[in-house]
């Protein structure tokens, strides 16, 4: 097949940890490049955000990714990008006018609304990945949310246009049946995990006495690091590293703050981005990855720390709801009492730690592989070019 995965703000060639740039690139782009080794040629466009950007660069074989000229060559948030979708999609539409693409697969809301309008001018089979709904965010942030107005109304649009909505979890599943989107468009493939990368092989990253809690992401107050860091006021023995984001970001200048308040600034270190293959040793010296969002569409951190042999606490929401339950401990988000006491079971029990590291590590390399995670993703495809309808089936299984 010829397949276009369309992600209009995550490149998969941008660097991991800005504040738009996380789970979504290493999605795209992972799966762009399992689908390429089933045989398939995939096109990623994404939208051009400097003027020396190439038309085109490979990503590797048979995949390309385009960069898209829609609105101004800068980088912009995502969330201000709407007014720039129909001259995305009219870049798209004037592509496929000679050779379109057998499929369409868009990541994120706003890559849906170019979709339908250049795959409808070819009559191409449109599939919807959300990666992130807004009711979910507005019912998290509240007026904090920057999300353009129309967003929650179009996604439910989108949900139901599309040929078939890629859900990435079972929760994301009841979230698009309440905002009316058939249930027989709807299949549940998760995001997956580089076995090559993440393995329990390989050599640790350097550490002291001290019990080592590792938390590892975008710096935003969503992802609820400001938990972790309250919680470790009980720890005395332990440390906590705090990997992501860049030098003057607000979050982290605050997190610091709010270390330094609770005298925790001998044991709590913001370490800044981590280049993504230094990550698996990080996480290999680490006693336990802690993540905590208030809310959390997948969540790749889990899947990743699970990979190398880590045990994991996260929040129970989202994705975690899969991965983590049954081989991981979910507590509240927002909870730091809930986290505490999660904390001091699993650093004062080496056999737990054992137990969960071992379990956490069979499920990721059964069932989130990315070769695993492309062959369903082609089963969907296969299923909405022969018109079949969808069969909601748990993540994972």
């Amino acid at each position: 097949m010829r397949i276009a995965l369309l992600s209009e703000h995550a490149n998969p060639l941008a660097t991991i940890g800005g504040v738009d740039a996380g789970g979504q690139n290493v999605h795209v782009a992972a799966l762009a490049t399992a689908l390429a080794g089933r045989g398939h040629e995939v096109t990623v466009y994404t939208r051009r955000t400097a003027g020396d950007e190439p038309d085109r660069v490979s990503l590797g074989p048979d995949v390309t990714v385009e960069h898209v000229p829609a609105g101004p060559a800068v980088a912009l948030p995502k969330d201000e990008l709407l007014p720039y979708m129909p001259d995305f999609a009219e870049y798209l539409a004037r592509r496929w006018a000679a050779n379109p693409p057998d499929v369409v697969h868009a990541h994120f809301w706003m890559s849906g609304l170019a979709a339908l309008a250049a795959a409808g001018e070819v009559g191409v089979p449109v599939l919807q990945t959300f990666h992130a709904l807004g009711t979910v965010k507005r019912r998290w942030q509240g007026a904090a949310d920057t999300s353009p107005a129309g967003r929650i109304a179009a996604e439910a649009d989108i949900g139901r246009r599309v040929h078939a909505v890629i859900a990435t979890c079972t929760d994301e599943v009841k979230e698009l049946l309440r905002m009316g989107v058939p249930g027989d468009r709807v299949a549940v493939v998760p995001c997956g995990v580089d076995l090559g990368l993440f393995h329990p092989d390989g050599p640790a990253a350097p550490r002291g006495a001290l019990r080592r809690v590792l938390s590892i992401g975008r710096m935003v107050p969503r992802k609820g690091v400001d938990t972790v860091v309250q919680a470790m006021r009980h720890l005395p023995d332990a440390e906590l590293i705090v990997a992501g984001g860049e030098p003057g970001d607000e979050e982290a200048a605050r997190l610091a703050a709010t270390a330094a308040a609770y005298g925790l600034s001998d044991r709590v270190h913001l370490v800044g981005s981590v280049a993504r293959d230094e990550v698996p040793a990080l996480m290999r010296s680490a006693d336990v990855v802690v993540t905590v969002p208030w809310y959390e569409p997948f969540g790749m951190v889990p899947l990743e720390a699970m990979a190398c042999g880590v045990p994991v606490i996260a929040s129970a929401v989202g994705g975690h709801l899969d991965t983590v339950a049954g081989c991981g401990i979910l507590v509240p988000p927002r909870r730091p009492r809930a986290l505490t006491r999660a904390l001091r079971d699993v650093l004062g029990r080496s056999g737990l730690r054992a137990s969960l590291a071992a379990a956490g590590l069979r499920r990721a390399r059964s069932r989130y592989g990315w070769p695993r995670v492309a062959e369903r993703t082609e089963a969907v495809y296969l299923d909405v070019l022969a018109g079949r309808r969808m069969t909601i089936a748990v993540a994972g299984g």
